[in-house]
């Protein structure tokens, strides 16, 4: 068993459930990798910095949620846009859903993005669709 993995004890014996990882989302029976995403949606012009994540969906399971930095030159950017533009790059089950513009992406003393903490952050503790 390694670090990210889901296991539970019984009967003495150890099974292991799958990973954690919070760099697989899991949306509409798709195994989608975040980090994918993350480098396609780096190629839009307007995009400085982008951290994709899962957000729980009753529905879906997840649906796919980017969390944005704008160049400075840029004012502003919707979902819709970012859909469009990602079209062409993505299949569809990649496209965000939900998007989030902020200012910066926090990061640790390491300089690291604790995406299970920016998910509380931005989207709340709860499941959207509920």
């Amino acid at each position: 068993m390694f670090l990210g993995d889901t296991a539970v004890y019984e009967n003495e014996t150890y099974k292991i459930l799958g990973r954690t990882s919070v760099d697989i989302i899991k949306s509409g029976g798709y195994k989608i990798s975040a980090l994918d995403i993350e480098r396609h949606l780096l190629e839009h012009p307007d995009i400085a910095e982008v951290i994709v994540v899962g957000v729980a969906d009753i529905t879906w399971g997840q649906k796919i949620a980017a969390v944005v930095v704008l160049r400075q030159e840029v004012s502003s950017m919707n979902l819709k846009d970012l859909q469009a533009w990602s079209a062409e790059r993505l299949p569809p089950y990649q496209l965000p859903t939900i998007l989030r513009v902020v200012e910066t992406i926090p990061r640790n003393a390491l300089g690291k993005v604790n995406k299970k903490s920016l998910v509380t952050e931005l989207f709340g503790s709860g499941t959207v669709g509920a």
